[in-house]
């Protein structure tokens, strides 16, 4: 039995999907339909129970079913270490999505307190040859998955350096404008950074300790900044000429990258085969999953879209072994359910049809 689960699962009007009622067990989830029925707006849904935008980065009213656009909702019974709670997330009329659990509402971070996701979908296959900006994306997921804090600190960040962006691009140049902004960049910014570090610390870790048919990634933060508060606000002060030249700061973890390299092969992930990056990804998810169950004291929920994309036979099946050892109950999409054959009835099986713009689940198998 999975120590971190859903019971049951409720769309009203999201996505493709007008209503729509999940009632499964603790064992992993394969969702099987035709391109375009809605099988990863299930998955999408599930993502908003961790903070931050979910998996597609998608605005409220993004979600809403059209062409109604009546706001939507979803409901969740979640089972997990602190015990069960009922979840409702919700926007009316495309406004900003509400949060309540267990029937009081509450901010965004405390999903993190009491639930932790993980995903990978098909766009991720593209982190290790697309700009840094996916990649420092990533690591903050995985990152926010052991640190829940680490989304209301990123965003402080984010808030004072638009802030000073402002006063860059306006060329003020009197110092008092600066001070506060610099303080609270170098406070926050410095907990970003070991936050990270921390974060791939303890994948390091899961991946070392663990014997998997998966490849091991040694991954690198790559970032020019100080480590200590105060010689980070003194970076920021020295460098204000250069920034005001610029237009923007042009130093701190929003400049950081991350790489990876197979260690195996001593080969880098951007130079590796189309597989081998599907392969390292998942094998980072995994350690990411196994991570998390030390810390967290349960395996997250796993959401995985198109997951066999990529990968043969072998190492689905070894996927889909991994999965049911870490206790995880994974959410996985494909068109056919032959793809989930090596599960056997470790897996509970649903099919996902639409017919004249409506989205139909069948029972569980």
């Amino acid at each position: 039995m999975a120590g971190l689960y859903l019971s049951n699962l409720t769309l009203s009007h999201f996505r493709s999907h007008k209503r729509a009622v999940i009632d499964v067990g603790a064992r992993p989830v394969a969702l099987h339909g035709d391109n375009g029925a809605g099988k990863t707006n299930i998955l999408e849904a599930l993502s908003l129970l961790s903070p931050g935008r979910g998996l597609r980065r998608a605005s409220a009213e993004d979600m809403t079913r059209r062409p109604e656009t009546l706001g939507w909702k979803i409901t969740a019974l979640l089972h997990g270490p602190l015990g069960v709670s009922e979840i409702e997330i919700l926007s009316e009329k495309g406004a900003a999505r509400q949060v309540r659990i267990d029937g009081k509402p509450a901010p965004q971070t405390a999903l993190g307190r009491i639930a932790r996701v993980l995903w990978l979908i098909p766009s991720m296959d593209r982190l290790w040859i697309e700009g840094a900006d996916g990649r420092r994306r990533f690591l903050d997921r995985m990152t926010l998955s052991f640190l829940p804090d680490h989304a209301e600190i990123s965003l402080a960040y984010e808030k004072a350096m638009r802030e000073r962006n402002r006063l860059l691009k306006d060329m003020v140049r009197e110092p008092s404008w600066y001070s506060a902004l610099e303080a609270r960049m170098a406070e926050t910014g410095v907990a970003i950074h070991h936050n990270r570090l921390h974060a791939l610390e303890a994948l390091s870790q899961a991946q070392d300790a663990a014997e998997t048919a998966f490849p091991t990634a040694t991954l690198t933060l790559e970032c020019e900044m100080p480590q200590d508060v105060e010689a980070m606000r003194a970076a920021l002060a020295d460098n204000r000429m250069r920034d005001l030249a610029a237009g923007r700061t042009l130093i701190g973890p929003h400049r950081a990258d991350l790489t990876g390299v197979y260690a195996a092969k001593g080969v880098a992930a951007r130079d590796c085969s189309t597989g081998e990056q599907k392969a390292l990804l998942v094998s980072l998810i995994l350690a990411n999953a196994r991570a998390l169950a030390a810390d967290f004291g349960a395996a997250p929920l796993l959401l995985l879209d198109e997951v066999a994309a990529h990968l043969d036979a072998g190492r689905r099946a070894a996927l889909y072994d991994e999965i049911v050892a870490l206790g995880a109950q994974a959410w996985m999409t494909g068109t056919e359910d032959g793809l989930f054959e090596a599960m056997g009835d470790r897996a509970q099986v649903i099919e996902v049809t639409e017919t004249g713009g409506v989205s139909t689940i069948s029972p569980a198998s």
